[in-house]
């Protein structure tokens, strides 16, 4: 029997915002354990949360961006459970009225093809703590580190809609890439400000009841997502093979082993015991206030490709690449002001920039080539003082020294050689050096000429005009 998969995720994302949800505390990653506490994070008795506007703000922009439907009050309750990096022994999140429910997002598969995943919900909540496993004296310890405790962390729920490994890695791209646009996240997850909790289950193909769902926790990439998910569609499989029956339940994700192994059983509503916040008064979100952050929205992904093919020309695959990451689409925008040649633009950054990012939470802006200097290097290349296998050694210069294309052509003397008398001289000693190819280009065999052409951009280390070594040769070799 074939089976197919049932995929949904969970996804948690750190807020943007610079003090935590609940306090005045500094959020940001890093500095010393427990440096960003205060009574508050701590759990200590007396203490009072309050909401931190901003986080909400980005919330709503965010459910906004996902067309979702937006409540007229949202509640917070407490969620209960015990662990050691939850000071007060239970999370301030949303479970009975959260701030928004029913939303949606598109993904665009290769073939051009948009598939509609649903959102289930979005809720805000405060995130926990930190536990760090350390072996000292031959003994393993584990520590506390509350930096993180109280963070704004955002949790948006998918349905469960998505069909194929191929389907869930686009899904990722592309809720990143929005929340990149909406500026709400950095999305870095090696600092675990973006985590993909996965929801998966097997099901026979062609049928439409759902199998028992296991969820897969502690996955730290998407690629490590895509490796939980290659393994649980196995496991799974196989025991539903044999007969058998899978358990729902949490597990977690052993990069190491390349594995899944259970954490604990899957806990529902009631194991968490929820209840209004009493600490916290409901939420009004006026109709009002809705639309002023609606009108706030940035350009998306969908409506910048759109401008991409109607304003640049470009093709929709170029449009669909550079649009997809906000930062690669500013980075574009800022090129097309310094110089208008979009095109050019697009080719260079996909074939060259593109491939120098070396894992999914690089930046383009990272990188020692910033737009004024590409659009310098493409000026360069229109106006015919390099050419394009000049550039793509200056390029290469550019990524390692940081230096400016124009520095370089200067520094290296990399100017296009278009003297009529110091080609035709290049071209003299090739035909004098290479007389088979020679007569074979003279005798209509139009195969030498790219031999030919390539000796005299060797011995003008090449700096010839390509044109003029072609116009030359035709009229010494063919007129």
């Amino acid at each position: 029997m074939n089976y197919e998969p049932v995929i949904g995720f969970e996804t948690h994302v750190e807020l943007a915002s610079r003090s935590k949800v609940f306090s005045s505390t500094r959020a940001e990653f890093g500095g010393q354990p427990n440096e960003y506490v205060n009574p508050v994070c701590l759990g200590l008795p007396g203490t009072l949360p309050v909401l931190n506007r901003v986080s909400m703000e980005m919330s709503l922009k965010a459910a906004l961006a996902m067309q979702c439907e937006i409540p007229e009050v949202t509640l917070f309750d407490r969620k209960h459970y015990y662990y050691p990096d939850l000071p007060k022994n239970y999370q301030i999140s949303q479970e009975y009225q959260p701030l928004a429910r029913h939303g949606r997002l598109n993904i665009v598969m290769p073939d051009g093809t948009e598939k509609t995943i649903g959102i289930h919900n979005i809720h805000l909540e405060e995130d926990a703590g930190k536990l760090i496993h350390e072996k000292r004296g031959g003994k393993w310890i584990s520590l506390v580190d509350l930096n993180r405790a109280g963070t704004s962390l955002l949790e948006i729920v998918s349905e469960p809609d998505l069909r194929s490994r191929e389907e869930a890695e686009i899904f990722m791209q592309t809720m990143r890439g929005l929340l990149r646009y909406l500026g709400v996240s950095d999305c870095k997850m090696q600092e675990g400000s973006l985590r993909f909790e996965l929801n998966i289950s097997m099901r026979p193909a062609g049928t439409t009841e759902y199998g028992t769902k296991v969820e897969v926790k502690n996955v730290g990439s998407i690629k490590a997502v895509l490796r939980a998910l290659d393994y649980e569609m196995e496991r799974q499989t196989e025991i539903l093979e044999e007969g058998g029956r899978v358990i729902q339940e949490t597990r977690l994700w052993d990069d190491d082993k390349g594995e899944t192994r259970p954490m604990r059983v899957k806990e529902g509503a009631k194991d968490y015991r929820y209840f209004p916040e009493p600490d916290l008064p409901p939420v009004r979100l006026e109709r009002d206030y809705i639309d002023r952050l609606r009108a706030e929205l940035p350009e998306l992904r969908d409506a910048k490709r759109k401008r991409y093919v109607e304003q640049y020309g470009l093709p929709e695959y170029d449009a669909g690449v550079l649009a997809a990451d906000k930062h690669v689409a500013d980075y574009f925008d800022e090129c097309c002001q310094a110089h208008n040649a979009p095109k050019a633009f697009s080719n260079w950054i996909m074939t060259y920039l593109l491939a120098e990012l070396k894992d999914e939470d690089s930046d383009i802006n990272d990188l020692p080539v910033k737009p004024a200097h590409l659009a310098e290097l493409v000026k360069l290349i229109d106006d015919k003082t390099i050419n394009q296998n000049l550039a793509k050694k200056v390029f290469k210069e550019m990524m390692e020294s940081g230096k400016t294309p124009g520095a370089i052509v200067k520094e290296q003397g990399l100017e296009v050689v278009s003297d009529a008398g110091a080609i035709e001289k290049f071209v003299d000693e090739v035909i004098a050096e290479n007389p088979g190819p020679a007569e074979e280009y003279a005798g209509g065999k139009d195969k030498a000429l790219n031999f030919l052409l390539g000796q005299v951009m060797r011995k003008s280390r090449g700096q010839a005009d390509p044109g003029a070594v072609q116009e030359i040769l035709n009229r010494k070799l063919r007129s």
